[in-house]
């Protein structure tokens, strides 16, 4: 006989408790407990494969790393480049892959794109948020003649879907979304914390057993998070967000966790009526096309990953009306611009205590990397003093408190990249000189130790 016991459950973090809390003491946040009642099964994990449960046959035992035969995992290369890019370069048997976004950012139309043009395999898109006859429209907008063998499942109880599954044997797997999901192994409404651990339990079985990929679309929470239980992204493989203004067309799709690859990769789409567009070029989009030169407008060479990126950096410095002076930055973060701004004060001598400052990087992204740091304190001078630096000069270098220019990683990319979109020229620390084959460059490349060479060479 099974046994039954009721919990409560944080519906915003998944923290377990055995009786109702007001305050959440994982997450803070207040009236979010939700009593469950779980099933706990006497004779284990219910098994996948059927609606009863059966225990597992084969016992594991302790093998030596010398003794552990590796082989490397096989990718399957879809013709999506930038979803291969950001997955490590395709996608790997067996993985299962968590997307999570905003509402109607893209992620269904993400995953009916990669279940249509993945050639010759069999696909199976599971919903349980859309009717047929709405993915066929859809389906139709994108792609009028499918490569692969696209199966629609419109279903929200998982026995059902893995007795589907069993007939069919799809090579992929794509489940819209994990939060619409119920399992009848627990007596809770779909989308609880205790229902999305378990659908997503079944699943990961599912996965590793029959070496089939795995993707499921994830709602997120008002606090940007990806809804359900945290245990939820520490069981899937991969964890992509889905990100991007609904009111422009360009989408970035960013790992944030990947067990098969880099974390730090990024794919750019364009929402097209059609579909997704995979954009190659991103630093084309990034940068505005200017017939003249404007105060306050930089370039600076980034990296995202192994992606070498041209983004426009802009920044407005003007006098502050009710003498407390405003701080704002829009992709950047605005501690780190604070410490720009006293070094220029204090190393540089500009008075910019009394001034409203702005930053925005072009484009609607966030950057971290401090290589942009010498094109945002270019951009802070040239609004300050009102003079425009040439849209032919990009900048890349990460500027110290004591305002000495300081070297950046992967330096040679940045430069070619800059050279491919016609830059002119280009401004480095003098420390990534060494091992630098500047005569193989046609750009011309400008070597600064400090904060005041750039300025005399910008502004004489």
């Amino acid at each position: 006989m099974a046994k039954t016991k009721s919990s409560y459950f944080c519906q915003s973090c998944g923290y377990e408790s055995p009786k109702w809390l007001g305050k959440c003491p994982a997450c803070q946040q207040w009236n979010t407990f939700v009593e469950e009642v779980v099933e706990k099964k006497s004779n284990g994990v219910p098994d996948w494969k059927s609606a009863g449960s059966a225990s597992l046959s084969r016992v594991n035992k302790p093998s030596k790393v010398q003794e552990i035969v590796y082989t490397e995992e096989h990718r399957l290369v879809t013709p999506d480049k930038e979803l291969n890019r950001v997955l490590g370069g395709g996608i790997v048997g067996g993985s299962l892959v968590l997307i999570g976004g905003e509402p109607g950012i893209g992620k269904s139309t993400l995953m009916l794109q990669l279940a249509l043009i993945v050639p010759k395999l069999k696909v199976l898109y599971v919903s349980g948020e859309e009717s047929e006859q709405q993915i066929k429209l859809r389906a139709e907008r994108i792609l009028a003649k499918p490569m692969s063998d696209c199966y629609i499942l419109t279903e929200t109880s998982t026995q059902n879907i893995f007795k589907q599954i069993e007939l069919l044997e799809p090579n992929l797997v794509i489940i819209d979304s994990i939060q619409t999901l119920h399992s009848s192994h627990i007596e809770s409404t779909p989308g609880s914390v205790s229902q999305v651990r378990e659908c997503t339990a079944e699943l990961l079985r599912f996965a590793k057993e029959s070496s089939t990929p795995v993707f499921l679309i994830g709602h997120i929470t008002k606090d940007g998070m990806i809804a359900g239980p945290k245990i939820l992204e520490h069981m899937v493989d991969t964890v992509l967000q889905f990100e991007g203004d609904r009111h422009h067309v360009y989408r970035i799709l960013r790992a944030i966790k990947n067990r098969f690859g880099s974390a730090s990769e990024l794919g750019i789409y364009e929402m097209e009526g059609t579909g997704l567009r995979e954009v190659s070029n991103p630093s084309e989009i990034l940068l505005s096309q200017r017939e003249e030169p404007l105060s306050g407008v930089t370039i600076s060479a980034t990296m995202e990953g192994m992606r070498p990126m041209l983004i426009e950096t802009q920044a407005l410095v003007s006098t502050s009306p009710y003498g407390t002076p405003q701080r704002s930055a829009t992709g950047f973060d605005t501690r780190r611009m604070n410490m720009l701004l006293a070094v220029l004060e204090k190393r540089c001598g500009f008075k910019l205590g009394a001034k409203d400052v702005f930053l925005n990087i072009a484009g609607g992204i966030r950057v971290e990397d401090p290589s942009i740091d010498l094109g945002l304190v270019a951009a802070i001078i040239s609004s300050h003093e009102d003079i425009p630096v040439s849209y032919k000069i990009c900048f890349a270098a990460e500027v110290g408190l004591s305002g000495e220019i300081r070297a950046v990683t992967r330096i040679e990319q940045r430069i070619a990249e800059a050279q491919k979109l016609g830059f002119e020229q280009i401004f480095i620390s003098k420390y990534n000189k060494k091992g630098l084959d500047v005569s193989k460059y046609q750009i011309e490349i400008k070597i600064v130790s400090k904060v005041e060479e750039m300025f005399s060479l910008l502004f004489g």
